[in-house]
């Protein structure tokens, strides 16, 4: 740029752009503090929430809270400040505005800063304090740095940021402030310095640059001053030129006359060949949408795809899928990509003339759709790379839908078990199915196209034809029951149904049959019938045919003067046999027990078995009480053979109870009931022995009933109590036990014999409670005499095998020994010999366990069982009591005497101690001390006596 001069001395231009430089450089300064102050303003921002989280305390919440506010308000201010200043015109950035307001913005931040420090600091906590100052120290030097663009703008905030704050310290703190403070002092002196020398650097790169600007001005005018000079002498050369191109123009104005006719000719060719084009394009998209193709053209190179009928396709507007690998690609069903890719790539190759797949692309409604792909590549590179494929898609859904409904329908006409036919209407055969061929024997093949009332498989199919072919004639149906046979000559029931198929037209097309092989219904029907009536087990009739035959023979005595005899059977101590050998070892017994009550009784009109071991014998037309007689005799020695099974040699007997009508009853109930009331008579008695029916069984019955039910209410109301029999020390003289002994005071009936309550009980169920109640009773008074003073002797309970078999026998021992405080030793528990046998292993377990408790164990009755010798060397007992059969023979000498003597021998061999019991005679008492019998009972020693009586012998012994 130059100097000029004038008349009135040097221009004034220097002075000019000096002002015009300074104006330029403080609206550069404004712009690049307001772009600048943004993120300067967030960190101020940031930190500040910092800061209030530091100090947040339930003291100051409210001072911090309107300080956050006021903090936030400021940031959002600045930040629509800049937003503002950034979307001004350059003019009105120009305008001084727009610095004051930056300037009083930063004055009013600082003083914010301020504030923190001065009214939100806490004076006792020097950690949060070296917190918040750092974070407001890192705030002002971010803030320092970016204002440093303009001193006044740097000035304006970090005086009011940090002269207040440093004067608080310096004034109005302890030593650790004033440390404060003078780190402020410190940092304001620093960001001075800095400040100046950014300033500096800044203006000097200001001035640079608009000093370049202004000197590239100065090149461009003089660059456009040398030109103006140059156009002037090319102006006659223009002249010429502009004649020259006059006469170009008129030979181009004629040459543009023949163009016009020429281009008029050739749009008419073109509006022709555009007409025949538009009725070709309106006649392909007739056939197309007449075929329900799509065309695609697919660019390879830019993946770019032009398709048609993309919306009756994929239910998709076609802007959206414009590319065949990112917009189509996504939509294809996972299972179909493979197959398309080998297709795709295979063609591709050359491999394949065409390119041919079928698959599933997700609708715009969200269903999938099946699409048949058909095309080819028609163009392609110099190394044969495929650029462009042309090709047709159509919607195959519908196709693919009649295919799976023909392939379910194939399967279904396959694996129906129900045999399928189709005919033509000349009854044909057209087809069958795998289940024709299963129920017939012949194969498929060998059956096709012959007429059906020409196979050997549709005998009685051809003796019904006319009236089968009748019915499909007039009503299109038929069904009923036939009889045919398979290729073996096997004859079986059928059931064939036809229905007609009419075409369009309403003529038959069609006959289609479905046969089903009766023959598992049938058996099934005959099994179920027979179950009805017999018995699966043994095949004996059951209680429903038992009691159909039983009104048959009562409706023929009624009518002929005839009788009637039934006999109730039930074997004796069957359910000992099925819990201890099994359900297995019970059902053959009874299969061979029902054997032998057919072989055993030709004369029987009906053998029913009734329920698990009870059976029945129906005699219509019985001769007489007499022949009764011999027939239950002879049934009842046959029963009791031995029978093996399964390696186990049993003898069973049976208990049976006889009724006849009319000689005891008149109607059927009657009989059945008296025949049952007999047989639980025979039973009562011990068993293996027949009863008949009288009136005054009946009446015993209805006593033992009655007996039942006072039993019951005896043991509810505690009408039993417990006597006590002493038992005599030999070797002392003295009482060492005694036996408790249950008795049973009736109020009307007085004292009922043991005999005829005890028996009963077992079989009601009622003796586990009784036994218990025994058990306590002498348990307590046992210690009630050890608590006045009498001698300590040991009390004796009798078991009964069903207490042995609840299984909680010795759960309820310790516990009644733990109630009453009895020592162990003082309790002894009887069971008799003959219990043994019911189950040796588990009273062995049992009997154990007691001993382990230190309860003293006694077997009852010895002498009377089967296997006591075998028996006696495992069961761990301490006391054997000779059965007072033995004992009371012993004063006439003979066999009892030695038995007993043996006996005795026995059990000081095994370390057992022996009690006889049932001692009446002096003579007894002497043969047995001299054979060294260890204890004795009967009433030669005492008779039973209650609690206060024994007592009383026990103080009479200590006198």
């Amino acid at each position: 740029m130059t100097l000029s001069t004038g008349p009135s001395g040097p221009s004034v231009e220097p002075r000019v752009v000096r002002k015009q430089y300074a104006m330029e450089m403080a609206v550069e300064r404004t712009r690049l503090l307001y772009q600048g102050s943004l993120l300067p303003t967030l960190f101020m921002l940031l930190n500040g929430l910092v800061c209030a989280w530091l100090l947040w305390s339930p003291e100051r919440y409210w001072l911090v809270s309107v300080w956050m506010v006021w903090l936030l308000a400021l940031v959002a201010l600045r930040v629509i400040q800049v937003a503002a200043f950034d979307s001004a015109i350059p003019s009105r950035q120009a305008q001084p505005v727009w610095r004051r307001m930056f300037l009083l913005g930063s004055a009013v931040s600082g003083l914010t800063l301020a504030c923190a420090g001065i009214a939100l600091m806490p004076t006792d906590n020097f950690l949060q304090q070296a917190w918040v100052f750092g974070l407001i120290g890192a705030a002002i030097l971010s803030a320092s740095v970016a204002y440093a663009v303009s001193l006044p703008a740097f000035l304006s905030f970090t005086l009011p940021c940090l002269l207040p704050a440093i004067g608080y310290l310096f004034w109005g703190g302890d030593e650790q402030q004033r440390g404060w403070g003078w780190l402020g002092l410190i940092l304001l002196v620093s960001l001075s310095v800095v400040a100046w020398q950014v300033n500096r650097l800044i203006q000097m790169g200001l001035l640079r640059r608009f000093q370049n600007q202004a000197l590239i001005e100065h090149l461009q005018q003089a660059q456009s001053r040398s030109e103006l000079l140059n156009s002037e002498l090319l102006n006659s050369e223009l002249l010429r030129e502009v004649e020259q191109r006059r006469r170009a123009e008129e030979e181009l104005r004629e040459a543009q006359v023949g163009l016009e006719s020429r281009v008029a000719q050739r749009s008419l060719e073109l509006d022709a060949a555009n007409q025949a084009l538009s009725k070709s394009e309106a006649r392909l998209a007739l056939a197309l949408k007449a075929s329900q193709l799509g065309l695609w053209d697919w660019n390879l190179q830019t993946d770019e795809v032009h398709h048609s009928h993309i919306k009756e396709l994929f239910g998709l507007e076609p802007e959206f899928v414009r590319a065949m690998l990112s917009h189509l690609k996504p939509l294809l069903h996972p299972e179909d990509l493979p197959l398309l890719k080998r297709a795709l790539v295979e063609h591709l190759k050359g491999r394949t003339e065409d390119y041919l797949v079928e698959y599933r692309v997700r609708h715009g409604d969200g269903h999938w759709v099946w699409i048949e792909d058909r095309g080819r590549a028609v163009e392609r590179g110099p190394g044969g790379r495929v650029l462009r494929m042309v090709g047709t898609r159509r919607d195959i859904s519908a196709s693919k839908q009649q295919e799976e409904q023909r392939r379910l329908s194939a399967m279904v006409f396959e694996a129906a078990s129900e045999g399928i036919v189709i005919l033509d209407p000349n009854y044909v055969l057209l087809a069958v199915n795998q289940a024709f061929s299963r129920v017939t024997g012949y194969q498929i093949e060998d059956m096709l196209g012959r007429n059906v009332v020409d196979l050997p498989c549709s005998r009685d199919a051809r003796r019904h034809y006319p009236v089968i072919h009748q019915a499909l004639e007039q009503h299109g149906s038929w069904q009923g029951e036939l009889v045919e046979a398979r290729k073996n000559g096997e004859l079986y029931p059928q059931w064939l149904q036809l229905n007609v198929v009419r075409d369009t037209r309403g003529n038959i097309s069609h006959i289609v049959g479905f046969f089903a092989d009766l023959s598992a219904r049938r058996e099934s029907e005959e099994r179920m019938r027979y179950l009805t009536h017999y018995d699966e087990l043994t095949g004996l009739a059951n209680r429903s045919l038992f009691r159909e035959r039983l009104r048959e023979a009562h409706q023929r005595m009624r009518q002929g003067g005839r009788s009637l005899a039934l006999v109730h059977i039930n074997l004796d101590r069957f359910k000992l046999l099925n819990d201890s050998l099994g359900h297995d070892v019970a059902d053959q017994l009874l299969q061979k027990m029902a054997r032998r009550l057919v072989n055993a009784l030709p004369e029987a009109d009906t053998i029913a078995r009734l329920s698990g071991d009870e059976f029945a014998v129906l005699f219509d037309a019985y001769g007489s009480l007499s022949s009764l007689t011999r027939v239950a005799t002879r049934l009842s020695a046959k029963l009791r053979l031995p029978i093996t099974v399964e390696g186990h040699e049993l003898v069973v007997s049976a208990s049976m109870g006889i009724s006849m009508l009319p000689d005891s009853a008149r109607e059927i109930p009657a009989l059945i009931s008296q025949a049952n009331i007999a047989m639980q008579h025979a039973k009562h008695l011990g068993g293996n022995n027949f009863q008949f029916y009288t009136a005054s069984l009946q009446a015993s019955t209805l006593e033992r009933l009655q007996l039942e039910n006072q039993l019951r209410k005896a043991v509810e109301e505690r009408q039993l109590k417990v006597f006590y029999q002493p038992k005599l020390c030999l070797a002392t003289g003295r009482l060492n036990a005694a036996e408790a002994l249950v008795r049973w005071d009736h109020p009307d009936l007085g004292r009922v014999p043991p005999g005829d309550f005890i028996g009963l009980a077992e079989e009601i169920g009622l003796i586990g409670p009784i036994g218990e109640f025994v058990l306590r009773q002498a348990c307590w008074q046992a210690c009630e005499w050890q608590r006045q003073g009498l001698p300590a002797i040991r009390v004796s309970v009798n078991l009964s095998v069903h207490q042995l078999r609840q299984g909680k026998l010795v759960s309820q021992v310790r516990s009644v020994l733990e109630e009453t405080g009895l020592a162990p030793h003082f309790l002894e528990l009887e069971l008799t010999e003959s219990h043994l046998l019911d189950s040796v292993e588990h009273i062995v377990s049992t009997f154990q366990q007691l001993r382990d408790l230190g309860v003293k164990l006694a077997i009852d009755d010895f002498g009377t069982g089967y296997s006591s010798l075998s028996y006696l060397k495992r069961i761990p007992v301490d006391y054997v009591k000779i059965d007072q059969a033995f004992i009371r023979g012993l004063s006439e000498g003979g066999a009892d005497a030695a038995i007993t003597r043996a006996i005795i021998a026995m059990a000081h061999g095994l370390s057992l101690k022996v009690v006889a019991e049932g001692v009446e005679h002096p003579g007894q008492l002497a043969f047995l001390k001299e054979q060294k019998c260890d204890e004795v009972q009967g009433y030669l020693i005492s008779r039973p006596v209650d609690a206060e009586g024994l007592a009383a012998l026990l103080r009479a012994e200590t006198r």
